[in-house]
């Protein structure tokens, strides 16, 4: 452990900034927040919504903007989605059409459902409406594909350590543009722990505002390394080869995934559940006799489906080992 203000810390902070910049595609900062993702999402609305906030919603994690933006005691709108349907493009046109919103919240990767929204296309209609600052959380696709912060013109975006990083939670990455750091200086309630020039000014110096959790920087430190070793276009490659693995699987038990055709992830598979699996027994089998667990689905769409991982640190030998768990657990149970 070493002092976060001494010169071995400034020198650890300035060391994996060049890294996080080539990994987001920009030449803004990438502050590192002693948090998980949702303080900096949180922190986000505070600094940068004045007139309103437009919520896309689709999902458990994207639902909770809603709730989060009105406790922060933001005008906010959503923009409901059935979940697992991916936000269209058109949809945000037509409410930002209106000027009531001076920012929008978009999840790039619903992690509940599994549903990616199309981000390139959302980010071009937004180009239409240089007043709004736009808030993206890519908390289960960074580092999954490429996402040019600066090229599709994001304000602000971030992510969270524990999803494709695969470090334990308890930290957060942000970068924020001009536009938005120009935004944070009209409003004078945004709060400390998370204000974006308290991260600006502190990141001039090598530093963080408040007490950074040292141990998870030399992990990340650790993790980028690695990244570069494998090389970026590889690491793409190897999720999409993974995510096409579980797809043939879930093809040849006539499993279907739950979100709209068209939109699923590339990062996890959420499967929907027909009825023909029963989700707990597997999983009790999966946790009696192999040392291992699954997904039994997440908020009001527990036991409807289940999902599976294929991001971070997995390859191809650790996917085909938990699908033939998985063959055992239905063969145990019963099940299709």
């Amino acid at each position: 452990m070493i002092g976060h203000r001494s010169p071995e810390f400034v020198e650890l902070y300035q060391s994996i900034q060049p890294d996080l910049q080539k990994l987001l595609y920009t030449e803004d900062p990438v502050f590192i927040s002693t948090s998980s993702a949702w303080g900096v999402m949180e922190g986000s609305l505070r600094n940068v919504v004045k007139k309103g906030v437009l919520n896309c919603m689709s999902g458990a994690f994207s639902d909770k903007w809603f709730d989060v933006s009105k406790r922060c005691g933001k005008h906010a709108k959503p923009l409901q989605k059935e979940w697992g349907v991916a936000i269209k493009p058109e949809d945000i046109r037509r409410e930002l059409s209106t000027g009531e919103f001076d920012a929008i919240t978009l999840i790039h990767n619903e992690t509940s459902t599994g549903t990616m929204n199309p981000l390139e296309e959302i980010m071009e209609v937004l180009k239409e409406f240089p007043d709004v600052i736009s808030i993206v959380d890519t908390v289960s696709s960074f580092t999954v594909l490429p996402i040019k912060k600066d090229e599709l013109g994001v304000d602000v975006i971030l992510t969270g350590s524990q999803k494709a990083l695969a470090l334990p939670p308890g930290m957060a990455l942000l970068s924020v543009s001009e536009r938005a750091l120009d935004r944070a200086k009209e409003l004078d309630d945004r709060g400390y722990y998370f204000d974006f020039h308290e991260f600006k000014k502190n990141h001039d110096k090598g530093m963080t505002p408040s007490t950074p959790v040292i141990s998870h920087i030399y992990a990340l430190k650790q993790q980028v390394a690695q990244i570069n070793a494998e090389g970026l276009e590889n690491r793409y490659q190897r999720h999409r080869h993974l995510n096409g693995i579980v797809h043939e699987w879930l093809n040849e038990k006539g499993l279907k995934l739950f979100a709209e055709e068209g939109y699923a992830s590339v990062s996890l598979s959420c499967v929907a559940n027909d009825g023909s699996l029963n989700i707990p027994a597997m999983n009790t089998y999966l946790r009696e006799n192999c040392n291992a667990q699954m997904d039994q689905g997440y908020g009001k769409i527990k036991g409807k489906t289940f999902r599976i991982n294929n991001m971070g640190n997995e390859t191809e030998e650790s996917i085909r080992e938990y699908l033939g768990m998985l063959d055992r657990a239905i063969e145990a149970t019963g099940n299709l």
